[in-house]
């Protein structure tokens, strides 16, 4: 953590937030073997009254709602430390999709959908997912979708056909983006619809298996499919055809959430690393700590991880300041670079631990396995450096 980003009122939250994490949750990775279904109803019945009880609840919400009105530079901070366990965003009820769905509804939803929707999802009785991704199409220009929804009376009629809807098992509502206005510019035929999943028509085909995927609903990915879907008019959300400006307002907050959460993993690598390397012993008392390349390993993700923390919190900076549409070559810079150093530093701190960092035993390749997405979800890294090099070109034309 640096200095440079943390405020009076963030540095007590995250020394609670920190202690709570260590102290109550990764204990809670000795019990992996038993299944995450298992920790996840540890999570809800014993560590969820503690994380209230402390006042730790609501760490993303607004005043209003009872939360701590952090700005997205706080709000970043603690979720790097959330993420020194695998489930420290769940426990917390911080977890994406839900998190980027309150975003949305908080900012752009309307009085009915901010009761009905919003606010069981923020009391944690609720989860909800995100149907914006199609098999039949890029997944990285959402632009694209086959997706309709064709407005007859006061219903939305949707037909269509969703993959990598995360959370979706297990989920009270979607949010889907589908085109309700097929004629207009490309960036405003679409528009999001909340969908009710006990809606007649919302089908639910599968979780789809996917690396490194723990079993446990909230962390899925469903294939859905939408046939004659009947939902009420009121239940979009902004005004037709803005499905893609308010795809951008939730991706933008959703990447300093998730480069953050990046980063604390790659914090937690490092430091297993250190700790091992320091006590492993070799030949004649000497240790993994003695041998140069190991020490190069060692400075060489110290750096990487400084830098990316830095570059991720200006950006969260900017965002506040500016919005995420004034910054968007920045949160492009972000989405591949970070991802970047949290495999190398997962990759390296797996080949200091030998074989006992291939195994099970540790969570380091768990780690390594659910995370190999990230280079791909939420834009492939390629598409990000296009898109950034394209704007640096523009400036120099």
């Amino acid at each position: 953590m640096t200095d440079l980003f943390l405020t009076p009122r963030l540095i007590p939250i995250l020394e609670q937030v920190k202690r709570f994490v260590l102290e109550e949750l990764i204990p809670l990775e000795k019990e992996i073997h038993h299944g995450f279904h298992h920790i996840s109803k540890i999570i809800i019945e014993e560590k969820r009254p503690k994380i209230r009880a402390l006042g730790l609840w609501g760490l993303h919400l607004s005043k209003k709602l009872g939360g701590l009105d952090l700005s997205l530079v706080e709000f970043g901070q603690l979720s790097e430390v959330l993420a020194l366990c695998p489930f420290g965003h769940y426990a917390f009820n911080c977890q994406a999709p839900d998190i980027g769905n309150y975003e949305l509804l908080h900012q752009f939803g309307s009085s009915m959908q901010q009761e009905k929707f919003m606010q069981p999802l923020i009391e944690g009785k609720i989860r909800s997912c995100f149907a914006m991704t199609e098999p039949e199409f890029a997944g990285s220009n959402p632009v694209n979708l086959g997706t309709t929804a064709i407005l007859e009376g006061d219903k939305y009629i949707i037909n269509g056909h969703k993959w990598y809807t995360s959370s979706a098992d297990g989920a009270t509502f979607a949010i889907v983006m589908a085109v309700t206005n097929p004629t207009n510019p490309p960036h405003q035929r679409a528009s999001m619809i909340i969908v009710p999943t006990d809606t007649k028509g919302y089908q639910f085909v599968r979780n789809i298996s996917v690396m490194g995927d723990t079993g446990e609903a909230w962390s899925s990915h469903a294939e859905l499919r939408f046939e004659n879907c009947s939902v009420p008019k009121e239940n979009i959300i902004g005004q037709e055809g803005s499905g893609f400006a308010l795809a951008q307002h939730r991706l933008g907050p959703g990447r300093i959430h998730h480069t953050m959460r990046w980063i604390g993993i790659a914090e937690r690598a490092l430091e297993m690393m250190i700790k091992y390397a320091l006590k492993r012993e070799l030949n004649q008392g000497e240790t993994l700590a003695d041998k140069q390349v190991i020490q190069h390993w060692i400075a060489e993700c110290r750096a990487n991880i400084n830098a990316a923390r830095l570059i991720v919190l200006d950006t969260a900076r900017q965002i506040d300041q500016k919005g995420a549409a004034a910054v968007k070559d920045e949160i492009s810079m972000i989405k591949f670079f970070v991802p970047k150093i949290m495999h190398e530093t997962l990759d390296k701190a797996i080949q200091v631990h030998g074989g006992l960092g291939v195994s099970d035993d540790l969570i380091l390749s768990h780690l390594w396995r659910h995370e190999r997405p990230s280079r791909i979800y939420d834009g492939a890294d390629e598409v990000h450096k296009s898109a950034l090099a394209k704007s640096i070109f523009k400036k120099y034309k």
